[in-house]
């Protein structure tokens, strides 16, 4: 069992104010950070998609991204883990434990997972409130995300237009996805003060 890796840093960053993946966090640009937890995690013959150093071209939607990078990870690579350079602060412990989920052999994706904290309502454009929603069932997921890389392949062919995530394209194309405990601490660099949150966190 092999398993590939693809970081994808090609977003322009629309409610950031411009691209993040070159950010730097702790004298370290973040699709670097993103790249190091998937190799100390296990992964091995990165694609890195995005114009950084040894990137590859990206796409315009993230799935497009995605793609290209699927095209590039090596024919020996059975699984394929996929994250976001807008996580820095995933770590080698949550990688190798979707990697170990995954390697379990009965699912065709696995993805880390939070229980909903906060109160949820339904609300309508104006901003009236419609109704609450149950929170019980409901999760917040993250990256890196590991899938079967053949599942992976398939989906991408068989499902059209855009896509939440890559799990959501396996999902629609009949795979089975799990869950394992995501990292409260795998924060995404959405909007500037994000990346000052995660400063103060890795002092």
């Amino acid at each position: 069992m092999i398993f590939g890796g693809i970081v994808v840093a090609a977003g322009v960053g629309r409610r950031f104010g411009g691209a993040k993946h070159s950010l730097l966090l702790a004298g370290k640009p973040l699709w670097r950070w993103a790249v190091d937890a998937l190799e100390e995690g296990g992964a091995a013959g990165l694609v890195v998609v995005g114009q950084v150093p040894g990137g590859i071209p990206g796409g315009e939607r993230r799935r497009d991204s995605v793609a290209a990078g699927l095209a590039r990870v090596p024919p020996a690579g059975t699984h394929v883990l996929v994250h976001d350079a807008a996580r820095p602060l995933a770590s080698a412990a949550l990688v190798a434990r979707v990697a170990a989920r995954l390697a379990g052999g009965d699912v065709d994706g696995v993805v880390p997972a939070l229980a909903v904290r906060d109160t949820l309502k339904e609300v309508t454009a104006d901003g009236d409130v419609v109704r609450t929603v149950d929170r019980a069932p409901l999760a917040a997921v993250q990256t890196p995300q590991g899938f079967v890389t053949e599942a992976l392949r398939r989906a991408h062919a068989e499902i059209d237009g855009d896509a939440p995530d890559d799990a959501w394209l396996v999902e629609q194309a009949g795979g089975r996805v799990a869950t394992v405990p995501g990292d409260p601490r795998n924060l995404k660099v959405t909007y500037p003060d994000d990346l000052a949150v995660m400063s103060a966190l890795l002092a």
